[in-house]
């Protein structure tokens, strides 16, 4: 989230999600389901961490940042009671509390060395609206993915996605804005997702259903991107990454080598097609390049919006109805 008002609108991933999976299944693929201990765990971090940021806020005593005598909204929480609505609309705390526990800031990451607020800001939200749509999305996209794959996969892919959109929101909003929030994170799940698809095209069925689905659901959140206070740097950047780790990290082995133990062995199968290792290594090169340029680029204090102009409207599009700038 942007600003401190919100910065991702994943939530509508969810149900849409659970579409694509009854596409994805009917493969005949017998795979091991892991327990799902790593998400409950994630989504249990983040509401302790939400609880902590409304501890230290204390909107009764700090009062709001606008000035003003607005009161605090549930002030029956007391110390745990949210920010004025016209500071804060998503029921949380205020700018500079979210700053203070680590929110995504160029100016401190770069010419104050605290690179640790490129991950901590992953794990804040700038409300209890904004906390709860990013968990709901957490659940749904988030346990299926460990079940099948495991929580040390599904954990790099999600932790690696949020530094990656990190990384890129930095670069293109610098200075104007901080950054909170776990939806470039989210939008990394999303990515593992198509290029989990791609990389294991031959065991699906239903293929151009379960694509055109998916395809469907990641354009809709990209598109709520582009509205004021949301960071779609952050979600491009977290869905390139998991794109990217989805082909290093969740390549199935393909059937004949499942069945090799009742196969000559003479005729013993590769674990993996030719396309897979090729995508494996195209993948890996592009995670190792972009990561290494980006975090140059953001050390050596670089505007990404020099080289690229127009690369703001992929962030918000300003209409009659709203400005980018506000």
């Amino acid at each position: 989230m942007a600003s401190g008002s919100g910065e991702g609108k994943a939530g509508r991933a969810g149900a849409g999600y659970q579409q694509y999976a009854s596409y994805g299944t009917g493969t005949g693929y017998d795979e091991r389901q892991w327990w799902p201990w790593l998400v409950p765990t994630v989504l249990g971090a983040c509401v302790s961490v939400f609880a902590v940021e409304m501890y230290l806020n204390d909107c009764p005593r700090h009062g709001s940042t606008l000035g003003g005598d607005a009161p605090c909204v549930a002030g029956f929480l007391r110390q745990f009671s949210f920010q004025p609505l016209r500071e804060n609309p998503l029921l949380g705390p205020s700018s500079a509390t979210l700053e203070k526990m680590g929110a995504l800031d160029w100016a401190k990451v770069v010419h104050q060395h605290q690179w640790w607020r490129l991950f901590s800001c992953v794990w804040l939200h700038a409300g209890l609206i904004h906390l709860i749509v990013n968990m709901m999305s957490l659940l749904f996209i988030g346990i299926r993915l460990e079940q099948q794959f495991g929580f040390v996969r599904i954990g790099i892919i999600y932790l690696l996605s949020g530094f990656g959109g990190s990384v890129l929101s930095a670069l293109f909003l610098r200075n104007h804005y901080i950054s909170v929030g776990a939806s470039g994170a989210l939008f990394g799940l999303l990515g593992s997702m198509l290029s989990e698809l791609i990389m294991n095209w031959t065991i699906y069925s239903n293929k151009a259903a379960a694509i055109t689905t998916l395809l469907f659901i990641i354009a809709i959140n990209l598109a709520i991107g582009i509205l004021p206070h949301a960071d779609n740097f952050a979600h491009i950047g977290g869905f390139v990454s998991g794109f990217l780790f989805g082909f290093v990290l969740l390549a199935r082995p393909q059937f004949g080598w499942m069945e090799r133990h009742e196969l000559p062995q003479t005729d013993q199968p590769p674990k993996y097609k030719m396309y897979q290792y090729a995508l494996w290594g195209a993948a890996l090169l592009f995670l190792l390049v972009g990561y290494v340029v980006g975090l140059a680029m953001l050390f050596k204090g670089k505007n990404g919006n020099d080289g690229c102009h127009w690369c703001r409207y992929l962030n918000c599009v300003p209409t009659s109805r709203w400005k980018c700038s506000t």
